[in-house]
């Protein structure tokens, strides 16, 4: 590990009984470990005393939105005023380790990229919510054509010239974590995952079960946007075995021949397939 400076980005709202335990844990764990870091609180303006608690903790930066924008947002404020080379994300809710911290760091610089994946001894997170990840996890694996452990860890550390990279893709609720991770998996940026604990958070979660929904949207949306081949062959796949089984319906149960409706199907799957091809080749082509 070098000495590079690393900026630790901390969204906040609504956490006024746990903040001030774990910005201090956070210092504390940064400074035995000798590392060279800031800490930036983004209070995303909380309705408890979140906001007064921040300003009266020292050796941290804080910024305040007006306005209530968003998980993704206040990560996207807290880089943007960041000075250090390395970005380090968690959140302050008593759910992640932030003593592995260092551990995570001192990949760095082998890896664009480490995340902490929720996979250690202790994992207090419901079992819908477990599963729904474990689906998550496996879909965006099969789009991103690599196994990713854990699409949305909200503790991380990867470089900031990479997020500079994919500004425009950063959206303003919560989706960021996945679609850096995608951004990262599907340019080819290594990344490393390292098992941590989860912890039951303190207070109220502010995700939804339609979350899930956004999450399978987003990562579609990435998919044809960085891997467009691997989507539309997979519904062109879809299409040819629909077309055949429409074809053998009518011929075998029906008794007759229903040749157009197989025949379109079968042209829509094979220009699926073509127009899939060709995005893919479009995309290379402007990345070169």
């Amino acid at each position: 590990m070098t000495n590079n400076k690393i900026s630790i980005v901390l969204p906040i709202y609504n956490e006024e009984t746990v903040v001030e335990k774990t910005i201090k844990e956070i210092k504390s764990t940064c400074q035995t470990a000798g590392l060279n870091f800031e800490i930036i609180a983004v209070n995303d303006c909380s309705k408890d005393k979140s906001g007064e608690i921040l300003k009266s903790l020292e050796g941290i930066t804080v910024l305040t939105h007006k306005i209530n924008r968003g998980y993704g947002a206040s990560l996207k404020t807290g880089i943007k005023n960041s000075t250090g080379e390395w970005i380090v994300i968690t959140d302050v809710d008593g759910t992640y380790p932030n003593q592995d911290i260092p551990k995570l760091v001192s990949y760095m610089p082998d890896f664009d990229m480490v995340v902490g994946a929720r996979k250690g001894l202790i994992a207090k997170d419901p079992l819908i919510r477990r599963t729904a990840k474990g689906f998550l996890n496996k879909f965006a694996s099969f789009l991103a054509g690599e196994k990713i452990e854990d699409i949305n860890s909200g503790l991380r550390v990867f470089k900031k010239s990479v997020a500079i990279k994919y500004w425009h893709l950063f959206p303003e609720r919560f989706s960021f974590t996945s679609t850096i991770t995608m951004a990262c998996f599907t340019n080819n940026h290594p990344v490393k995952y390292i098992p941590i604990d989860y912890y039951k958070r303190v207070g109220k979660s502010s995700i939804r079960p339609k979350n899930f929904i956004d999450f399978i949207k987003l990562v579609t949306k990435l998919s044809l946007y960085f891997k467009p081949f691997k989507v539309f062959s997979l519904l062109s796949l879809f299409i040819f075995l629909i077309a055949l089984f429409v074809g053998f319906y009518t011929t075998f149960v029906l008794g007759h021949l229903s040749d157009v409706i197989t025949v379109l199907l079968a042209i829509t799957s094979l220009q699926t397939f073509f127009f899939g091809l060709l995005a893919q080749i479009i995309i290379k082509t402007n990345r070169h």
